[in-house]
């Protein structure tokens, strides 16, 4: 699964929790500015807890738009090292834009959130919870929930050597068929969405293919 990168501007969005971020899907960058002296106990534990998935970045000197020019550095680095990656910013900051649409343009996915609520994954959840009457919204916006059905899923695709679905169709039926029982329709549907934005399905045309997954056939 490729890895979500969550860098956040703390001297603009003073974030409290980290709750959403738990999955190991998540790593986490807090920018500090000179004059972010006390941050939410919550926010410093979640941190201690990821262990190697957070990192502090301060900075000691003020400048204008020197903690920009950080994240920015920071955030290209990650690229250049990941580029299969995920990367978001938090920051209420638009001047960050034409650097999202940049990396967009070089095929990189990107975005900027002005809270960790309002990431692309959680947002598009959220839709999903309002827009299916069999959504269970407390379990959508479980990370650690659907991390799990989606290594589950990849296993049963890597099972399947003779003959993977051909089609979307055929692919949320054996999803549907094959993950535990208690899994709910909105939330097939996420693990769907989340296997072709991590490269594990791909849909062209109208054949669906596995790029990750060696020796594929489709039905």
């Amino acid at each position: 699964m490729r890895k979500n990168y969550v860098l956040i501007d703390y001297e603009n969005v003073h974030v409290k929790t980290l709750s959403l971020l738990h999955s190991e899907q998540f790593w986490v960058y807090v920018f500090l500015g000179p004059k972010n002296t006390k941050l939410h106990r919550e926010l410093v534990l979640a941190m201690h807890e990821f262990g190697s998935r957070a990192t502090y970045v301060e900075l000691h000197s003020p400048g204008s738009n020197a903690l920009d020019f950080h994240l920015a550095y920071y955030l290209g680095a990650l690229v250049r090292d990941d580029p299969e990656g995920f990367f978001h910013i938090i920051s209420k900051d638009t001047g960050f834009d034409p650097l999202i649409g940049h990396l967009k343009s070089k095929k990189i996915s990107a975005a900027r959130s002005v809270a960790i609520e309002d990431m692309p994954c959680f947002r598009q959840q959220g839709e999903l919870s309002t827009n299916l009457r069999d959504a269970t919204p407390i379990e959508l916006i479980a990370p650690h929930k659907i991390d799990a059905l989606i290594k589950l899923a990849i296993e049963i695709l890597r099972g399947q050597k003779k003959a993977k679905p051909g089609t979307e169709k055929t692919l949320r039926s054996t999803l549907r068929a094959k993950l535990s029982k208690d899994v709910s329709d909105p939330e097939v549907d996420l693990v769907l969405r989340q296997l072709q934005e991590g490269g594990w399905a791909k849909l062209e045309g109208k054949k669906m293919t596995y790029p990750l997954l060696e020796g594929s056939s489709q039905s």
